[in-house]
């Protein structure tokens, strides 16, 4: 079994919902699948800017609420105001544990999470659809360095 091709993915959503199959939109995608972990909106502008790219801001932002939309990319706030993305086509549905005092963002699979949101979901009737999990604290670097 082959895996998903997220640019055939995009390109039937693209041309399901009429929106324009444009060269911009697969250039940003492309710069998406090769963004390791978490970024934020401006980071995938600059990265594509720095490598030569003409591709707008405007662009950038409109191409990544498609993606969202359609299920290659999620959208994550993690307590701040800036949004950020990761790509989630063809990968475990996973969770984040996010440090409050350095930014850091860890990731875990964990089957007990999806049983108890399920069971939630039954309890008070409503049909389960998927759940996000986010667990804030202060990782163990920060913990055991000093104030000064």
């Amino acid at each position: 079994m082959t895996a998903p091709d997220p640019k055939e993915y995009f390109t039937q959503y693209l041309k399901r919902n009429n929106y324009r199959i444009t060269p911009e939109r697969f250039e940003i995608l492309e710069a998406v699948i090769h963004c390791d972990g978490h970024f934020d909106a401006d980071e995938l502008f600059l990265r594509m800017k720095n490598a030569g790219s003409k591709v707008s801001r405007a662009t950038v932002y409109n191409t990544l609420d498609k993606l969202t939309e359609c299920g290659i990319v999620a959208r994550y706030r993690f307590g701040e105001r800036l949004a950020r993305y990761e790509i989630v086509f063809g990968t475990e549905h996973h969770h984040h544990v996010i440090c409050r005092k350095c930014g850091k963002i860890e990731e875990f699979v964990d089957k007990r999470v999806e049983r108890f949101a399920r069971d939630a979901a039954e309890a008070l009737n409503y049909g389960f659809e998927h759940t996000v999990m986010h667990i804030y604290g202060v990782c163990r670097v920060c913990r055991t360095r000093k104030e000064t």
